[in-house]
């Protein structure tokens, strides 16, 4: 069991807590210093006993945080922060020098890289899930990046703790970043848990978003939570083999068994769900494409984001003109659909959707 205490509920150090022999009401004091008061060491939770704040570090607790390697910042306001954490090989989270953690035998670390986009007074955080990831999407620069492994819910969260400490108070967490956040489920539906209560960053559940490629056993598993984040469908085609070819994962869950789970999850909970669509020239972006999606999501109470296509070296797709994008839209929105159209943000730094890891595969 890991000793990290920055990815514990409140009721997970509660059971710590009263395990010790300690009153259950100084887990409260925990979780309060961790994620509203920033706390990195145990010492720092003063309102423990000494010999108490000592127990916990002789039991070997501990509170990890990442380690920031960069940041970018593009004309635009976004921002991109590059972070090194735990590389595969290292048992122990939390032992070494906070410069050897996270390296591998080459010195060179596992990163992540999380995205900070503006609207307004509205500051929305991308946050990763895995470092690189296994979906294989042919658009995505993340799907070229080897996958090393699931990020814990410490590091998930701890991702909104600094760029928070950095940029200020994150209205909205979208689950977009590097990886699958289904496939992480445990630890997604954790850091859920922390940043929504009140104790800690206190963000609001529908200010929570998860995108999922379409992993079905998550979205049931999702549905049947007490508690309830956005969820939005990477859908990107309106056919089986065109989405087949662009992502991989419809081989193993098609069109029809997602959008079966998606209904059977808006049953449930009644939630309006969001479908993601990236325009890619002359693949996906004509108006029978446009029809053909209609007729797949009609039924749904769902909003459609369109996503403007970001080009990256490791991929040679281009994105469909703005015109050809508002003509898409137009077709769906006449069908009563609500459509938003998602533009280039940050892509100057790589830190636009489907770009994350994209500047090291330019460096190869």
């Amino acid at each position: 069991m890991s000793k990290d205490l920055k990815e514990k509920t409140l009721g997970e150090l509660e059971q710590i807590v009263t395990g010790m022999d300690r009153e259950k009401y100084l887990a409260e004091y925990i979780f309060h210093f961790i994620h509203a008061g920033d706390a990195i060491e145990i010492s720092q939770i003063t309102p423990l006993s000494k010999t108490f704040r000592e127990q916990l570090i002789e039991q070997g607790y501990f509170i990890s945080r990442l380690e920031m390697l960069d940041k970018l910042t593009d004309k635009d306001g976004t921002a991109k922060y590059v972070f090194i954490v735990e590389s595969v090989s290292s048992a122990t989270f939390g032992t070494g020098s906070p410069s050897d953690r996270g390296r591998d035998a080459h010195g060179t670390g596992s990163r992540i890289e999380t995205v900070l986009l503006l609207d307004g007074e509205r500051k929305t955080l991308c946050v990763s899930i895995q470092v690189g990831c296994e979906m294989d999407c042919q658009f995505c620069a993340t799907a070229k990046i080897k996958f090393r492994r699931n990020l814990t819910a410490g590091e998930i969260v701890d991702q909104v703790n600094l760029v928070q400490k950095d940029a200020g108070r994150i209205s909205n967490v979208v689950f977009m970043g590097m990886g699958e956040p289904l496939v992480n489920y445990d630890a997604v539906i954790k850091s859920v848990r922390i940043l929504n209560h009140p104790k800690g960053k206190n963000i609001g559940i529908r200010h929570l978003t998860i995108s999922t490629c379409g992993i079905i056993p998550g979205i049931k598993k999702l549905a049947d939570e007490d508690i309830h984040p956005r969820l939005a469908i990477s859908l990107n085609a309106p056919t089986d083999d065109l989405r087949s070819d662009l992502m991989p994962i419809n081989n193993k869950y098609g069109i029809a068994e997602v959008l079966d789970a998606v209904k059977m999850y808006q049953r449930k909970l009644k939630e309006r769900v969001t479908f993601e669509y990236v325009m890619i020239k002359d693949m996906n972006d004509s108006t029978q494409h446009a029809r053909q999606l209609i007729k797949l999501i009609r039924s749904i109470k769902c909003n459609v984001n369109l996503i403007e296509y970001n080009p990256h070296p490791a991929c040679k797709f281009k994105g469909s003109s703005r015109e050809k994008m508002s003509r898409f839209a137009g077709v769906i929105e006449e069908a009563g659909i609500e459509t938003t159209r998602r533009l280039k943000k940050g892509s100057s730094i790589f830190a636009a959707c489907g770009q994350l890891g994209a500047d090291r595969l330019e460096n190869k």
